[in-house]
């Protein structure tokens, strides 16, 4: 008997093969004009993606953890000063922090999103921390540094809660920096201003990764800061090149940090495609929440508030026995994945900082428990029904009815 065929966590030949004649004219376009390093592609998919973002100015470099890192440097976030963020994230996020000069810190996250939890940053403000009375510089209690940014983490391609997070910030003298290296096009509906925002369009400045996975990827390794404030734009221009506005004249010191031309021209071919893309990743996600419906199992659904628009880059589950089903997935021939299986203050190479191992128990319980499902913007009905067939063959067993049992998580 042969085997089912398999069913890949992430589909990524799929559409490349559909755009491959636009993406090699991209290709043989920089051979014929040897503009491999900035040029007309870069600056054309910048003011493409500032557009599609909603905001003034789009600064590509190499990297998602180049954007963040180069945006809380020239946003003037201080060196040695904390900056506040989730432990449930990649570790770029706080790699960018460090790299900067700054000392992350982390509250807990909602448990329902996975994103940052506003009150908990509201109590993390309040009880550990004071406004000092001349200078109204914000001091964290214990460690006697000021606490000076603060960075959501649009997590999953879910937007973080911006409007009482912003409050706060405004309330506290803080710097928001959004991490939006997995949610290119979700949006936010802003109850405070009564509109939908882009995510990437509410923060200081926003930053962006274009790895190849990411709902928006290049063919290797890019990134992308988004901003209003045409300073930071500057400053981030000089970081990536090296520290100079014009060749060999350096204002600063900085980086090799560039977005290469190839790339930028095949991120501008890909973000004409993008809102379709992030439209069957919708649609691929309310499938999976039918199915879950029909199954009895809605709880196991992610949870989408009213306020947010996700593009769900991952489609995420929660089951206490997730190796078990990791496995019987791969008796089935079916991709799954874990994001992300250490909490932050628990990985070694933040051992330095000494946080305890129950410091954020819904982050720590939520690494212990996510599962990724298959999807993507080719994803067919048929393979999340077979997805699903397995989840119910699996879930007889007392630890997937478990997960059910705790209703919507």
């Amino acid at each position: 008997m042969q085997p089912p065929e398999a069913i890949p966590f992430l589909d990524l030949v799929t559409p490349h093969a559909e755009l491959r004649d636009e993406l090699c004219a991209v290709f043989h376009a920089a051979l014929d004009t040897a503009a491999f390093i900035g040029g007309p592609m870069v600056q054309g998919f910048e003011r493409d993606f500032a557009a599609f973002c909603g905001v003034r100015h789009c600064v590509g470099v190499g990297s998602g953890t180049d954007a963040l890192r180069f945006a809380l440097m020239a946003a003037g976030v201080p060196k040695g000063s904390i900056v506040v963020t989730v432990p449930n994230t990649f570790i770029a996020t706080t790699e960018a922090i460090t790299q900067s000069g700054a000392r992350p810190d982390f509250v807990d996250i909602d448990e329902r999103t996975y994103n940052m939890d506003p009150e908990k940053l509201r109590e993390y403000l309040e009880a550990h921390c004071y406004l000092e009375g001349t200078s109204g510089r914000l001091i964290h209690r214990k460690l006697g540094q000021l606490v000076t940014a603060v960075v959501p983490v649009h997590l999953y391609g879910q937007p973080a809660d911006m409007d009482p997070i912003l409050e706060l910030a405004g309330r506290y003298n803080l710097i928001v920096i959004e991490d939006a290296c997995q949610a290119h096009g979700a949006e936010y509906f802003s109850r405070r201003e009564q509109r939908w925002r882009k995510v990437g369009s509410m923060g200081k400045a926003s930053a962006f990764s274009f790895y190849p996975g990411k709902n928006l990827g290049a063919c290797g390794e890019a990134g992308a800061v988004t901003t209003n404030d045409p300073e930071i734009a500057r400053q981030i221009r000089m970081l990536r090149d090296h520290g100079q506005e014009r060749k060999y004249f350096h204002e600063i010191e900085g980086y090799n940090g560039r977005l290469d031309a190839i790339q930028a021209g095949i991120l501008q071919v890909k973000l004409k495609h993008l809102p379709e893309w992030n439209e069957g990743r919708r649609q691929a996600a309310a499938r999976y929440r039918r199915l879950f419906a029909e199954a009895g199992m809605e709880g196991l659904a992610p949870f989408e508030p009213q306020w947010a628009k996700a593009i769900y880059h991952l489609y995420v589950i929660r089951v206490p026995d997730r190796d078990g089903l990791i496995r019987h997935f791969a008796e089935a021939h079916i991709g799954a994945g874990i994001h992300y299986p250490v909490p932050l203050h628990l990985q070694a190479a933040y051992q330095s900082l000494r946080y305890a191992k129950d410091d954020f128990p819904l982050a720590q319980q939520a690494a212990a428990e996510v599962l990724s499902l298959p999807i993507g913007p080719k994803i067919v009905a048929a393979q999340q029904r077979r997805v699903m067939k397995e989840i119910l063959a699996f879930g007889s067993a007392p630890r997937l009815a478990a997960a059910h049992a705790s209703g919507a998580r």
